[in-house]
């Protein structure tokens, strides 16, 4: 009988899980397999190394964060204030499978220590804010505001997971949707 043969998506996936929930150290070939019940020999069938894994699950990301959302937020004739809502509730949610916050934060922080993970962010956060930048320039003629108001929303957008504040009889998500409006008004 064959051996089972496991997708490298199935590998990608699981080292999703193990960034989100330790960081990048926790991306380790053995344990991927451990979790996924199958031997590592199947991984060197589908990667050279950790480091093929490591750029599959970067360019994984990027797809999903970039050219997924925006192709889905493209898909529609709205005008450009509803593209943005809807930009941003894509941007926190892009995938089912694994917590999107999650590995969002496991990349920024692990940005800090790996210099090719920093260029790989700066070019996402660029590609963001560029996207960004066409439809707020839509509402508003003005490049510093359109600028400002790109900033506003991408730093909601990142720094709402480390404020931890109440917010006076208020849920967060009604916080968050009051701020758009503001940012979108």
């Amino acid at each position: 009988m064959p051996a089972r043969k496991t997708p490298p998506e199935a590998w990608v996936h699981a080292a999703f899980v193990a960034l989100a929930e330790g960081g990048p150290d926790a991306i380790r070939v053995e344990a991927l397999a451990a979790t996924m019940g199958v031997t590592k020999g199947g991984f060197y069938r589908e990667f050279a190394d950790r480091n093929a894994l490591i750029e599959r699950v970067l360019n994984t990301w990027e797809q999903a964060v970039v050219d997924v959302v925006i192709t889905q937020v493209e898909d529609s004739a709205d005008e450009p204030r509803t593209k943005l809502r809807r930009l941003f509730d894509l941007a926190r949610g892009y995938t089912s499978e694994t917590d999107a916050l999650s590995v969002e934060l496991a990349i920024r922080d692990w940005a800090r220590r790996d210099r090719g993970v920093a260029q790989r962010l700066s070019r996402v956060d660029n590609r963001r804010m560029a996207y960004m930048r066409t439809l707020f320039r839509q509402i508003s003629a003005d490049h510093d505001d359109a600028e400002a108001r790109c900033l506003l929303i991408f730093s909601l957008f990142v720094a709402n997971s480390f404020i931890v504040a109440d917010h006076d009889g208020r849920t967060r998500d009604m916080v968050i949707d009051a701020a758009l409006d503001k940012v979108l008004a």
